[in-house]
């Protein structure tokens, strides 16, 4: 039986772009500066703070920069199995 998620897949993504807009500020780095020293374009961390629209890669070195890795390294991970059937499957 699936888990009931509160927020939306745009929701989640919207609240993933503001805790990165708010590290960001909190390190004094403009959208520009960060587009500069990650390689990603400014429009593309522009979209990404106002929409929560961004392709992996470009979070990916966004998060290396902003030294916030361990949290992207961390995605699922740490998810508990719902039946017997996955740990099984997992060895396989």
């Amino acid at each position: 039986m699936r888990e009931y998620v509160w927020e939306t897949p745009e929701e989640i993504n919207r609240n993933i772009a503001s805790n990165m807009k708010n590290l960001r500020k909190r390190r004094k780095i403009t959208q520009k500066k960060l587009s500069e020293l990650t390689g990603v374009s400014y429009a593309s961390i522009k979209r990404f703070e106002e929409t929560g629209n961004i392709n992996l890669i470009s979070l990916t070195k966004i998060a290396v920069e902003l030294d916030a890795v361990d949290g992207m390294k961390a995605l699922f991970t740490g998810v508990q199995y719902k039946s017997i059937q996955e740990v099984i499957n997992e060895q396989k």
